[in-house]
């Protein structure tokens, strides 16, 4: 039975992401920040950590908790928007804090503890370590700076994600872009319901090769430039 770990997993995408694993007849083991998010995951049968992904030494402690594993697919899907400016203006450092810590401390720290599980996922062959970016922080793709600390913390994580990238030996390591999608962030009138983004973000996971390892995907497949 294949295995997949899901970090941020109380709701939206990283939700659905457990209930297509599970209904798929994957083992799921996922992690979030709330008891209610904890509950939630157990409902749909997976195996449910409570975790705050800013914590340094929770995060520590998943290698712990995650001690003999294979993992086949690995996710790091938590984030969040902070302030939707319509242009580059000054933030707060508290803004800057709350943004930042949360997606790109938390990879920062979790991506290198995940990276030898899934390098002997796949009966040895190497999993697939996957981060939840977004086209806005594709620097070659920009094309407005609208939520532009949201912009610079998803460069960011591109950033790590690469780097994690350079040390995989068997581990293919990815970014994703969900795509415009209908959740607490992207809003009720977006494009893509969950469940369509991550199907499309499964197929691309399930299709990655070794020569795949480092890049940056949209959620239909197509690449998108750094």
């Amino acid at each position: 039975m294949p295995t997949a770990l899901v970090l941020g997993a109380s709701r939206g995408l990283g939700l659905e992401f457990v209930r297509q694993y599970r209904a798929d007849g994957w083992r799921v083991i996922a992690a979030a920040r709330s008891d209610e998010g904890v509950a939630a995951l157990t409902a749909l049968g997976a195996e449910a950590h409570k975790l705050d992904l800013t914590d340094a030494a929770a995060v520590a402690g998943l290698a712990w908790k995650l001690d003999g594993e294979t993992l086949d697919v690995a996710i790091y899907n938590a984030g969040v928007i902070g302030p939707r400016s319509e242009t580059a203006e000054p933030v707060t450092r508290e803004e800057f804090d709350a943004v930042m810590h949360t997606n790109v401390l938390g990879p920062m720290m979790a991506l290198p503890v995940l990276l030898p599980f899934v390098e002997s996922g796949n009966h040895g062959r190497g999993g697939v370590l996957a981060v939840l970016s977004s086209r806005m922080g594709s620097i070659g793709a920009m094309d407005s700076n609208r939520s532009w600390l949201y912009r610079v913390s998803k460069a960011s994580v591109n950033a790590a994600l690469k780097s994690v990238s350079l040390d995989a030996r068997h581990a293919i390591c990815v970014a994703l872009h969900p795509g415009w999608v209908q959740t607490d962030m992207g809003g009720p009138k977006a494009d893509l319901t969950p469940q369509q983004s991550v199907a499309g973000m499964r197929r691309v996971l399930a299709g990655v090769a070794r020569h795949d390892n480092g890049s940056f995907h949209n959620y239909d497949g197509t690449s998108i430039p750094w």
